[in-house]
């Protein structure tokens, strides 16, 4: 079978678009950009096909030349384009207000997630309306494996659905390595709970509650999570249980799943 995949592969090759998107790809990575000579060198492409391919990608407006023009990045027409796609567009309508209508009653932030590449991509961000506050960049990739997030969203996949996720992983940066029975345990338990709530990987002082956005099928197509600040000063703020029944409202107003009999 992998030898037939291959020579699928092989017969409808079309190495200008390949050329294009291996561009695309390493420009994404890159924070300040790239010379043409350093895309040369990295891709290990010949020189005028790099510049050929850059001026094309230049002209519909997918990557920028820097002021000085001997540096090129990525514009954000890419990032428009998967946001003007229908079912994430239709989602991130529908999710906004409820979860506005939670960052006020819960006085805490939240955000949506859904699985890409690998990874998962914030695709909503809303935050609460206090002076203080934790939030995550909207666009930014979030890990798989040591998130409340990312485990939320393994927990509710079927078992083939979860090994294509971790075969395809990457590591994103910071992401800490957790051993294979450990998470298949974890994952286990959250799909029991509903719902998972921890301390945070990532930042100290931050209690992750994270429930699962249900497809039809009762799989995760999203997942939604509340970085929970507890405040220590004289304000009484919402309790972290409060804002779980407030989380688990939202998250069973937006799935399509329903157990029988409910």
């Amino acid at each position: 079978m992998e030898a037939e995949e291959k020579d699928d592969a092989d017969r409808y090759r079309a190495p200008a678009l390949d050329k294009g998107l291996d561009i695309l790809e390493l420009l994404a990575q890159q924070k300040d950009g790239l010379t043409r000579a350093e895309i040369t060198k990295l891709l290990n492409r010949n020189a005028s096909e790099i510049y050929r391919m850059l001026e094309r990608l230049v002209a519909r407006q997918y990557v920028v030349r820097s002021a000085g023009g001997d540096r090129y990045s990525l514009s954000l027409k890419l990032y428009a384009l998967a946001h003007r796609h229908p079912p994430t567009n239709r989602l991130i309508s529908e999710a906004l207000p409820p979860m506005q209508r939670f960052a006020d009653a819960a006085e805490q932030s939240c955000h949506l997630v859904l699985y890409d590449r690998g990874n998962l991509l914030v695709i909503a961000q809303v935050d609460g309306p206090g002076t203080w506050g934790m939030s995550v960049r909207l666009g930014s990739r979030v890990g798989l494996i040591d998130t409340g997030s990312g485990r939320v969203m393994l927990a509710f996949q079927t078992e083939e659905q979860r090994e294509h996720m971790l075969a395809e992983h990457t590591k994103v940066k910071g992401e800490v390595t957790v051993d294979r029975d450990a998470l298949d345990t974890a994952c286990t338990e959250i799909r029991a709970a509903g719902f998972l709530r921890k301390d945070s990987q990532q930042t100290f002082g931050v209690t992750d509650l994270t429930f699962p956005i249900l497809g039809p099928s009762g799989q995760a197509i999203a997942v939604l999570t509340c970085p929970y600040l507890r405040r220590i000063d004289e304000y009484v703020a919402p309790t972290i249980e409060a804002a779980t029944v407030l989380l688990r409202d939202v998250v069973e107003g937006l799935s399509m799943f329903r157990e029988q009999g409910a």
